[in-house]
């Protein structure tokens, strides 16, 4: 990944990480009705990251991207469940959680986006 390539996805990452933030502070108190606003702000993480490296990502595959790394995130629903509920100490850990989520995702999407750019751009030379 190049500097400028890593600049950008720190840009797009971080945004998506605070609005998933906010989403997820602010609807704390009502489990679960957070996720389709949470997963739509994740969508357009996975697509905004692949223009980057030049890729066209359909939102059903940016879908199916962000739904499958949130499977194996799926200990943040039952945080949201046991303590969510909770006036201020929910509203933390649901936006920690959502946060934290957004961000590895991100991250994880970019650096295999740029692997798979780097392997397209050795196969055309």
């Amino acid at each position: 990944m190049t500097k400028e390539e890593r600049t950008k996805c720190h840009a797009i990452i971080h945004v998506a990480t605070l609005a998933a933030g906010g989403v997820g502070s602010g609807l704390a108190q009502l489990p679960g009705s957070d996720t389709v606003p949470i997963t739509a702000i994740q969508v357009g993480m996975v697509i905004s990251l692949g223009a980057v490296f030049g890729m066209k990502i359909e939102k059903s595959v940016a879908t199916s991207i962000v739904g499958g790394f949130l499977s194996a995130a799926s200990g943040r629903f039952i945080s949201q469940i046991l303590v969510g509920w909770i006036p201020g100490l929910g509203n933390i850990i649901n936006a920690g959680s959502a946060v934290a989520i957004t961000e590895a995702l991100g991250w994880e999407v970019a650096e295999n986006f740029a692997k798979e750019a780097e392997q397209n751009g050795e196969e055309d030379e």
